[in-house]
């Protein structure tokens, strides 16, 4: 009979091969861990606003308000602000006629039997030329409103995101001379701005009929300004006693 074979040589070399691969796996995920935790750790926060005057000439340093502070924007409240006002704007004008409106059909085409063809009622029917319109758009009113608080918060997350992207421009003032469209496009070249809105604390008449032949260019007050103006725009040129009644009118 041959001899029995050793317990010690019954190993084959898969299971010194299957060991291996288990090491470098565990260094695979000390060094995920260590990198997710050098990510995380380089987060910017801003804390204050840096006021220019119309020569683009660094004046001073203003306070950021906590409510604009944060490292996240809600992107959510701001689609359900901007929906509503989109809304709003359509006209709901479109119109069709059904078989109601349509002119004729008082008789009916042909008789009921006898003639070979199919049986009609009436020349209105939406399945003839000249016929109705099936379920066709009348004229009706898209808008709806949202709660107060999601307008409120909608305008907060729209300035936040401005200030972490660095789109929003303080200047102390905005007078102008002359309602000239050159002092205002020398005024977008001093802070490289290309499609920015004006946000002021009072209205200026000089100012509106400088920018209205700019394109793009929107002027708006404290006041008034909502989500859409803000975030149809890519910068935000506001005045410093703009961004103090911004503030007040958002304050919870």
């Amino acid at each position: 009979m041959p001899e029995r074979r050793k317990k010690k040589n019954l190993k084959s070399t898969k299971h010194a091969a299957a060991k291996k691969p288990k090491k470098t796996a565990k260094v695979a995920k000390v060094k995920k861990v260590k990198k997710a935790k050098k990510v995380s750790a380089e987060k910017p926060t801003k804390g204050s606003l840096t006021v220019h005057d119309m020569k683009g000439k660094n004046l001073e340093s203003f306070p950021l308000d906590p409510l604009f502070q944060g490292d996240e924007v809600n992107t959510d409240v701001i689609y359900q602000a901007v929906l509503m006002y989109q809304a709003g704007e359509r006209e709901g004008s479109a119109s069709t006629l059904d078989r109601g409106h349509v002119r004729g059909g008082g008789k009916k085409p042909w008789k009921q039997k006898g003639t070979g063809q199919a049986r009609h009622g009436s020349r209105r029917s939406p399945i003839w030329r000249g016929g109705g319109v099936t379920f066709g758009p009348m004229p009706r009113d898209y808008s709806y409103s949202i709660p107060k608080e999601m307008k409120r918060r909608a305008v907060v997350e729209v300035v936040k995101d401005k200030v972490l992207n660095d789109k929003l421009v303080l200047v102390n003032q905005l007078e102008l001379a002359a309602p000239k469209t050159k002092l205002v496009a020398e005024l977008l070249e001093v802070f490289k701005l290309q499609k920015p809105l004006i946000l002021v604390h009072q209205r200026s008449r000089n100012l509106e009929l400088a920018s209205r032949n700019i394109r793009a260019v929107s002027v708006k007050t404290a006041a008034e300004v909502n989500a859409l103006d803000l975030a149809s725009h890519k910068e935000c040129l506001m005045t410093k006693a703009a961004y103090t009644g911004l503030v007040n009118r958002l304050k919870p």
